[in-house]
């Protein structure tokens, strides 16, 4: 038997990374699109119970889906200067999201 595929739950549509992300992948040694596939297909990864109802909501009235993963490599340091040199920091990013608790979860204990 071969295995069963799971199927797509929408269209993805326009795709960012940005480049302290794509670091990441990098440093892991893993592509986006392992993840992108978790996505598509509604493996929310490590996300709260409440983000998952909220995108069951989502799916069905065509909103704003979130995931999080975490890549095989060790855990990121959001203050790290060196990971992406050009652009510093992830908690001086003004998007900032160098405090977003689903990208480093040890966000969560702390205040920044």
């Amino acid at each position: 038997m071969q295995p069963t595929t799971k199927q797509p739950l929408f269209d993805l549509g326009q795709l960012v990374a940005t480049p302290g992300g794509l670091t990441a992948l990098e440093k892991a040694g893993q592509n986006a699109m392992e993840f992108l596939s978790r996505h598509v297909t509604g493996d929310w990864g490590d996300i709260p119970e409440e983000d998952r109802k909220e995108n069951q909501y989502s799916l069905e009235h065509g909103f704003r889906l979130l995931s999080s993963y975490r890549t095989n490599a060790d855990q990121i340091d959001p203050q790290d200067e060196a990971l992406l040199p050009a652009a510093g920091s992830c908690a001086r990013c003004p998007k900032r999201t160098g405090n977003n608790p689903l990208l480093f979860p040890e966000v969560r204990q702390k205040s920044i």
